[in-house]
This record gives C-alpha cells, sequence and structure tokens, in this order.
C-alpha cells in the first residue's frame, strides 16, 4: 500500500486537518499561470474545461483521461461536488497549494504548471482532506455499514494499558492478511535482543513466496540480512522475506511470541502458517488437504503440514485460483482483533528495537501529510480478496502520548474496497491526533 507522490499524478484524497482558509473573492485578478489554473479547477473537475486543455501530454500520459474522470467522480460521489478555490498560495507563479472546498469538506491541493506556452498543469496532489464535522462516531457508523464485518480500535496506551478513545468490535477476531508480520517482527527483535541474532547478520533468502513485490524472481538463496528481510517484510509486505524468516527464527518461537503478546485466541494462528502455506492450501489442488487441516485442532494441522512439507511449495500455487473472489477466509487465514494487534504494538514499543521501529516507519500507510501531527508513526497492513486490515502505532505530537489505530474489515462473499478502508482510517488517525483520554470515549 505504498503511494508515492509521483509528478503527474492524482493521488486520492484521504481525510487530514487542513487550516481554515479565507475565500477568493470572485473578483480577484489572476495574473501568474498558477493563479489561473487554479481559478479552473473546480470547473474542471465539474467536467466544463477539457481534460487535454488543462493537463499537459506529460500528465496525460501518467494518468489517462479515464483513470482521472474515474478518480474524480469517485471523489465527488464521497465528497460532494466541488464548490470554490481557496487560499492559494506560491512563490514562484508556477507551483503552490490550494484549499479546494467540496459540499462535505475541504482538500489540501498541490498544483504544479509547466513552463511551456499554453501554461498546462504537470502536477495535481490531493494532499490531503478534512471532512466537515467528521467524529469518531461518524466513522464508525460508516464502518458498521460496509458488507461483511468490520471493527476498529483508536486507544492510547498507558505503559501496558490500553485506553480506548473508540472502538467497534475490538475483541472481534478478523482475518487480517499480512498484519500478522508484526508477529514475526516481534520475535525478530526478541532474539536479537537476546543476543542469539544481529540485525546485520547475513543469511540466504531461502523461501520464495507468491506476490512478493521487492523480492520476486530473485535467485534462491541470495544472500541478504536480516534488516533488510525486515524492511522488506513490514514496508512492502514482501511475502519471500516473511516466509525466509519464519523458517529462520522457528515457527515456535514466533507462536510462543503470539501468546507472550498476549493474542486473545492464538489458536486460530497455530501453527503459524507461512504465506506459501496459506496460499497453496488455499488453491483448488489442495481441496482434501485444505478440509483436513481447517477441520483438525492444532497437533493435527501441524503434522498435516509436516507431511506435505515437500508439496506446499510455491511452485505448486495454484495462482489461478486467486483470480476470483474470497478464499476460505474465515478459516484459512491469520487472525487478530483490534485489542490483539494493539497489545502486540504494545509489545513491540517496549523491545525498544531502533531497527525494529525503522522498519515500521518506512510506509506509513496513509497520505504523507496525514503524518504531520505524529513525532513518530509506524504501519502494518494486510490485504487478499475480502480481506483488508490497516494498523497503525504513533506517538501523538500535541502530548508525547503513544496511540494505536486499527481496523479490519471483511466479506467472505466478495471483495473489499481497499480505499475505502484506507479513507476511514486516515479518519480516525485524525481524529486521534486531536484527541485525548481526557474526552468521553465514543463508536463503542
Amino acid at each position: 500500500m505504498i503511494r508515492k507522490s509521483v509528478l503527474g499524478a492524482l493521488l486520492l484524497a484521504l481525510s487530514l486537518p487542513v487550516a481554515t482558509v479565507a475565500a477568493q473573492s470572485p473578483e480577484s485578478q489572476t495574473s501568474t499561470a498558477f493563479e489561473r489554473r487554479a481559478a479552473q479547477l473546480v470547473a474542471l473537475l465539474n467536467g466544463e474545461i477539457a481534460f487535454a486543455d488543462y493537463f499537459d501530454p506529460a500528465f496525460q500520459a501518467a494518468l489517462p483521461e479515464a483513470q482521472f474522470k474515474a478518480t474524480t467522480a469517485g471523489l465527488i460521489a464521497q465528497y460532494g461536488r466541488p464548490i470554490a478555490v481557496e487560499n492559494a498560495a506560491s512563490s514562484d507563479g508556477r507551483s503552490g497549494s490550494l484549499s479546494l472546498r467540496f459540499e462535505k469538506g475541504v482538500a489540501a491541493v498541490r498544483l504544479d504548471v509547466g513552463a511551456a506556452a499554453d501554461a498546462r498543469v504537470i502536477g495535481l496532489r490531493l494532499t490531503g482532506f478534512q471532512m466537515a464535522n467528521d467524529s469518531f462516531d461518524k466513522v464508525a457508523a460508516e464502518m458498521a455499514a460496509l458488507p461483511g464485518m468490520a471493527g476498529f480500535l483508536v486507544a492510547e496506551l498507558d505503559g501496558d494499558s490500553i485506553r480506548p478513545l473508540a472502538s467497534a468490535n475490538a475483541d472481534r477476531q478478523f482475518a487480517v492478511g499480512s498484519t500478522f508480520k508484526l508477529y514475526i517482527l516481534d520475535e525478530l527483535a526478541a532474539q536479537v535482543t537476546a543476543g542469539e541474532r544481529q540485525w546485520s547478520d547475513v543469511v540466504p533468502l531461502s523461501h520464495p513466496s507468491f506476490s512478493s513485490a521487492d523480492t520476486a524472481n530473485w535467485p534462491t538463496d541470495t544472500p541478504v540480512t536480516l534488516q533488510s528481510l525486515a524492511n522488506w517484510m513490514i514496508s512492502v509486505s514482501d511475502n519471500s522475506a516473511a516466509d525466509t524468516l519464519i523458517h529462520l527464527l522457528g515457527r515456535d518461537r514466533i507462536e510462543a511470541r503470539m501468546r507472550a503478546a498476549g493474542h486473545s485466541d492464538p489458536s486460530r494462528n497455530i501453527p503459524f502458517l507461512t504465506t506459501v502455506e496459506a496460499f497453496a492450501l488455499k488453491g483448488n489442488n489442495f481441496a482434501a488437504e485444505r478440509e483436513a487441516f481447517v477441520a483438525s485442532e492444532d497437533a493435527a494441522q501441524r503434522r498435516l503440514l509436516d507431511a506435505n512439507r515437500d508439496r506446499l511449495t510455491l511452485a505448486n500455487v495454484d495462482g489461478v485460483s486467486f483470480t476470483g473472489g474470497p478464499r476460505f477466509i474465515d478459516r484459512l487465514e491469520w487472525f487478530a482483533s483490534p485489542n490483539d494487534v494493539a497489545r502486540v504494538m504494545i509489545d513491540l514499543r517496549n523491545r525498544q528495537s531502533p531497527a525494529a521501529m525503522a522498519a515500521m516507519a518506512i510506509n506509513p500507510g496513509v497520505n504523507p501529510g496525514a503524518v504531520k501531527d505524529w513525532s513518530w508513526l509506524g504501519y502494518k497492513g494486510g490485504s487478499e480478496l475480502g480481506v483488508i486490515s490497516m494498523s497503525l502505532l504513533g506517538q501523538r505530537k500535541s502530548d508525547g502520548k503513544w496511540v494505536v489505530v486499527t481496523a479490519s474489515w471483511n466479506n467472505p462473499d466478495a471483495p473489499v474496497a481497499t480505499e475505502t478502508l484506507v479513507d476511514l482510517v486516515t479518519r480516525l488517525l485524525v481524529l486521534a491526533a486531536n484527541r485525548s483520554s481526557a474526552s468521553p470515549p465514543q463508536g463503542r
């Protein structure tokens, strides 16, 4: 879920605070290229100005008109019609910022105009969004209306105590996808702290997996450091890195770490599956093994994995099986409640491992503008068809308090919309940045 601010790319608006701004009067003069294009933005989004007349060819190549219109339609459906440009400011007459008021809130926008004579736009980025009169209760209501089941927790951490600010279904077990990798990171940090390993240790990339981002097609046994594996596993959810670490650290050690971290139903994740094992068992070519696995207790499940060790490999993952809908997400996945996620975040913070915390902070998971109210922000997410989970640990800049924001959405009947949960979680993060335990909890 990495989002890069690339020139010529329009990012979806996320819920971020923006300053109160004063509207420009209709009579204000527009003498620079930036001011002229900023003044046309509402008309552009309302379809009154041609896409090709407004955007430079380089922008059009990066973001085709059909994609731009689809994105615009999504914004309008969610936030209402764009109404006015406010607080436009540029130091050079070409690049600057503005606030774009919609019916339901205000977006922060970065606008860049090219140097060509026609002064067409080369960059347009929505870097933040503040919903009008937003609240935990509003987010909770929207989450409750999602198809399937969703839950969340926003809580301050006081030592090992969790102090909820808002929550819904915080004790319910959800499929969380790659969020399980937090337990691997926690055990790796624990083994380093114990002197069993060092972050600089070089090990072979021993277990290639399906859908790995950074290590796809790398030669087996390529030497990498433990720090590199941790960084890949957390920041881009690389599955080969995760499976290599599971085999290296020991499945039983990670399971013990999960219990020690306070998981409320650890049997749901025992045996602690590698990504290849999970992918393989979900496939059509392991239907018999899958049925036996989900019907068995932990010990029998472990014996089944051991007996099929040579078959549950990347070569036998049936990728075709994952082109349809959700696959057994209520029975064959990694599970945690929002409170379980908060507890493993506490464990990771208490580990006081600079390397582990650095791995979590590489990709904050939300629009970069959302980071501004936090002195530190770490993230791990997870997803597959029918599953999305987002979890953040942050230190609030205003008072130094540590806060967890975590949410999961499962639908066994249909894929879930990633951008919907990204928006909801970002709104929770914004609300959490401006709220304290002195305020009464909401959405519980």
